[in-house]
């Protein structure tokens, strides 16, 4: 970890190694199905218009062989986001699999993922996710009376059985799919249910995205609107956001089932990552990272910008048709707004225990003021009560760990310390 009080340009220079970078690539921009209530990247539309939008196939080629070249690495991820991927239709992914396998002279791996809500697949799409080797991400938020929420179509209908259909066609083609969950208000008290209910549908890797938002109220017709992060004081708290304590107890009950029955099995990606903090190794997600900028996000009409939370006007550090990705990514602004998320820490957070955990959170989630006036995480207060919950257990694990043996060996003692707990109530 940095000691420095304060990162300059220089330093991220010197922090770098190989060039490895990914990218949120949005081939339809904010164009979507569905109209899920707290959907961040629907008010793309203001700025983008809400058209029907793609990548021309001139422009995709192009930025597949530059995002291949500059990732100076044997394993090249592309990130296929939206709005809904999925209307861009199978044509385009068959020309993005023509077109990687034209640009790799390196004979790099290839990897591809798609991000969707699931209302659109059928046994042709998922052939073709089988043929190609996609990994699906699966927007589902928990049984129909949760999911329905903020998760409905364009006429305010469910889209749920639609969802459900499209698991089972992903499981009836064996295709690989993962599961993220928004962790809304309604999530509150609900974490053993969605967990439950994640497994029951087949989910075996999940991820929780807690959604804390701040909003200007739009008219009786239209969407409320996220403000940025930059200005969430210009809003109002969105009402669909978690609590702090809700999202603590949500995350401290799933683990507790978790821990005696699921290590190894199930994967929930915060706890993975709260287990590689303290076995001392650096995070895969950037929000866990001190410092971000690796994840940038590439808009349909060759924008991008750092982060696919901070896609606004004043945000945006380049366009493809007129740099190239590589200069682009290493741009002052760019380096900039990565090493801002350790610059724009309170003293509190870096003093905090749990620091070399969550390293600040996203900046996206940082609306709640400090003594001091700088803003730290909304959800501190509960990700602390978490951490301090499943302490024990992780450094357990990490022991495991040091004597080369499996983490699912803790099932046992936590099970004990389990009936041990309950024993002394």
């Amino acid at each position: 970890m940095f000691k420095k009080a304060f990162l300059t340009l220089n330093d991220a220079v010197k922090i770098g190694g190989p060039r490895a970078f990914s990218a949120m690539t949005k081939p339809v921009g904010s164009n979507c199905n569905l109209n899920c209530t707290y959907c961040y990247y629907l008010d793309k539309e203001r700025f983008y218009g809400s058209s029907r939008k793609i990548i021309s196939y001139e422009l995709l080629e192009e930025y597949i062989r530059q995002y291949i070249e500059c990732n100076e690495v044997p394993v090249v991820s592309f990130n296929w986001h939206g709005g809904e991927p999925l209307m861009a239709g199978i044509e385009f992914y068959e020309k993005v699999v023509e077109f990687q396998k034209r640009h790799n002279p390196c004979k790099k791996r290839i990897e591809n993922a798609i991000q969707t809500n699931g209302t659109l697949l059928n046994d042709e799409w998922c052939r073709f996710f089988k043929r190609n080797n996609f990994l699906v991400g699966l927007s589902i938020d928990g049984p129909k009376s949760i999911h329905d929420r903020y998760r409905i179509n364009r006429q305010g209908e469910s889209a749920f059985d639609k969802t459900i259909k499209g698991i089972d066609l992903l499981k009836k083609h064996k295709v690989e799919f993962n599961t993220l969950t928004v962790v809304s208000n309604v999530s509150e008290n609900n974490g053993k249910t969605i967990y439950f209910f994640l497994k029951s549908i087949g989910s075996q890797y999940m991820q929780f995205l807690p959604a804390t938002d701040y909003i200007i109220k739009g008219e009786a017709t239209e969407r409320d609107v996220i403000v940025s992060p930059a200005s969430y004081s210009a809003g109002v708290a969105a009402p669909w956001s978690v609590s702090a304590k809700g999202y603590g107890k949500f995350l401290t009950d799933i683990f507790d089932e978790w821990v005696i029955s699921d290590v190894g099995k199930i994967y929930v990606q915060i706890f993975d990552l709260t287990l590689s903090a303290w076995a001392g190794v650096e995070p895969s997600v950037c929000a866990y990272r001190e410092t971000c900028g690796d994840n940038i996000a590439v808009e349909f009409n060759g924008d991008v910008y750092s982060c696919d939370h901070f896609v606004y006007p004043e945000n945006k550090i380049g366009n493809i048709n007129n740099q190239s990705i590589k200069e682009i990514i290493s741009s002052p602004e760019h380096i900039k707004f990565g090493i801002n998320k350790r610059n724009s820490l309170s003293g509190e957070c870096l003093r905090c225990k749990y620091y070399f955990i969550c390293a600040g959170e996203c900046p996206k989630h940082r609306h709640l003021p400090t003594a001091s006036g700088e803003r730290k995480f909304s959800l501190c207060e509960g990700i602390k009560e978490f951490y301090k919950h499943s302490e024990p257990y992780m450094k357990y694990m990490v022991d495991l760990l040091s004597q080369e043996r499996a983490p699912r060996e803790i099932i046992p003692w936590a099970r004990d310390r389990k009936k041990l707990s309950v024993k002394n109530l």
